[in-house]
């Protein structure tokens, strides 16, 4: 089992920035892809960002794009999302994901709250 606790969500006024956390309690063969998703109140789950252990590929949903920099420290089993320049839209509940690939998650963390204020 592995368990991944997120951290650094926050309220924080539009503009501003934030540094997402997640720490993984332990790394396998089906881990290799770590992701960012998130809920906003009322909709479904939408996919943020992605990476993978070695760090070689990367994805961003196109709405967070050129704002939002996901990285990992593999010394930590630590997966980051840096969100700057945040909009009232980045509003919502940010769940950190492992899986084997990127349509495979089993493992995913309590999720943490970030609310952006106009």
């Amino acid at each position: 089992q592995v368990q991944l606790v997120e951290s650094g969500g926050g309220l924080v006024q539009a503009g501003d920035s934030l540094r997402l956390s997640c720490a993984a309690s332990r790394r396998t063969f089906n881990t290799y892809v770590m992701s960012w998703f998130r809920q906003h109140p009322g909709k479904e789950r939408e996919f943020v960002a992605t990476i993978t252990w070695s760090g070689d590929n990367t994805d961003y949903a196109d709405s967070v794009k050129g704002r939002f920099t996901i990285s990992r420290d593999s010394a930590k089993n630590t997966v980051y999302l840096q969100m700057n320049s945040l909009k009232p839209e980045d509003t919502a509940v940010y769940y950190c994901a492992a899986g084997s690939s990127k349509n495979n998650y089993p493992y995913w963390g309590q999720g943490t709250q970030v609310t952006v204020s106009s």
